[in-house]
């Protein structure tokens, strides 16, 4: 069968190499027993590629199952694939089949397989490797006879690195890697595709099909798709719909297209971008406290250059400020009162390339012992002694309060 048979068969749009190959990757292993995944970003398509190798196989005439890992919640995925026993869990009143052995035979297809929890991938993996399960609840080995496809929208290998995904089953299951290009890459399938889904939805609504004038074609192209081949299928809906005239220019479809030209990045937050600014708020306040000091040493040399070449007197207010910049003693004689309104100032003994900073740095205590002894004294103080009133204002009974005192031994 050739290629243009397939994509009328399977009603797929485009021409592009990439796309092309994929489905040529897809039928040539589909006579093969061998693990599929296919890879590729949301909304371009994956689900139809299973189905390609399923119809292309001898496997055509079992069953084909197609399984959203995503959607199946934790706790409840294991009873799904593998079934379980009655009386495994709370709920489970009967025996219950899985979907490997409902499919026995058949194609099961693993969709958003990265979303798999750890100990589900422990099960899949003796799937592949040894066609056996065991359900929930039971100790009896089930051999089943299915073709494993998965499809994932995540990086594989970086979710292997953060301990998120099995490397032996990423290899199990990678025996054969069919890779979908994002709609952006496909630009020539776009119009394609937008003519196409115009046709279904003029047929659908009953109303005459939308068409594109030069510049809504040219936007259409260049715009990057972040959903892909299910966001341009929307925005032809929403087009077809809305719109009164049939023929749609540039300016009418960009308000289709949310965050033209933007980026097809998630916005992400981790623990790590968090670590990373706060690392950054620290260097800046680091910063600002290393341009203080820096300041404040240029004021002592602006000061004392001053007073070296100055003849006229100080005044008392400038002896203190220079006294608390300069407080050892011999900055200001002993014969020289530092409040006279006409203190000579002498600096003679200080070097003004190693002006250190004087002020001290006193580290509060963060003991609980030091902090009650300190709110019992305030509170004491505060009611002049009236234990009865400090204790309601600590919130403590007056009992509390007394051993308090005598434990701290609060005089007072």
């Amino acid at each position: 069968m050739d290629l243009q048979t397939i994509k009328q068969r399977f009603e797929i749009i485009g021409n592009s190499p990439g796309l092309n190959r994929a489905i040529e990757v897809a039928v040539q292993v589909a006579p093969t027993d061998l693990s599929v995944l296919i890879t590729g970003e949301s909304g371009v398509g994956k689900e139809i590629f299973p189905q390609i190798i399923h119809q292309f196989s001898s496997r055509k005439h079992g069953k084909y199952i197609a399984v959203n890992c995503g959607a199946i919640p934790e706790g409840t995925i294991d009873s799904e694939l593998f079934g379980h026993e009655k009386g495994a869990f709370t709920g489970a009143l009967a025996d219950r089949k899985g979907y490997f052995q409902e499919a026995d035979g058949g194609t099961i297809f693993l969709d958003e397989i990265g979303e798999l929890p750890l100990s589900t991938q422990v099960r899949l993996l003796r799937v592949l490797e040894s066609g056996e399960f065991i359900r929930v609840g039971s100790s009896k080995v089930i051999k089943t006879n299915v073709r494993v496809i998965a499809a994932t929208n995540v990086n594989l290998p970086k979710a292997i690195e953060e301990g998120k995904f099995r490397e032996d089953l990423y290899y199990r299951l990678n025996t054969v890697p069919i890779t979908v290009l994002p709609l952006r890459e496909r630009a020539d399938d776009v119009n394609l595709l937008f003519r196409k889904f115009a046709r279904d939805f003029a047929e659908k609504y009953r109303m005459p099909p939308v068409r594109l004038t030069d510049d809504a074609r040219s936007l259409l192209v260049s715009y990057r798709w972040p959903g892909n081949i299910r966001q341009l299928k929307n925005v032809t809906e929403q087009v077809s719909i809305i719109e009164q005239e049939r023929e749609i220019p540039g300016e009418v479809l960009r308000h289709y297209l949310p965050n033209e030209g933007g980026a097809n990045l998630p916005a992400l937050f981790s623990r790590t971008e968090s670590n990373q600014s706060f690392s950054n708020e620290r260097e800046i306040l680091y910063k600002v406290l290393f341009d203080m000091k820096n300041d404040m040493n240029d004021l002592k040399k602006l000061v004392l250059d001053l007073m070296e070449n100055r003849e006229a007197p100080i005044s008392g207010d400038q002896a203190r400020i220079i006294r608390n910049l300069y407080p050892d003693e011999d900055t200001i004689p002993h014969n020289e009162p530092a409040h006279s309104a006409h203190s000579p100032i002498h600096i003679s003994h200080v070097d003004k390339e190693n002006i250190q900073d004087t002020e001290e740095f006193v580290e509060e205590s963060l003991s609980l012992a030091d902090k009650e002894i300190e709110l019992i004294k305030k509170a004491l103080d505060k009611h002049r002694g009236k234990r009865k009133y400090a204790a309601q204002e600590l919130g403590i009974s007056e009992r509390t309060l007394y051993r308090k005192i005598k434990e701290y031994d609060i005089k007072g």
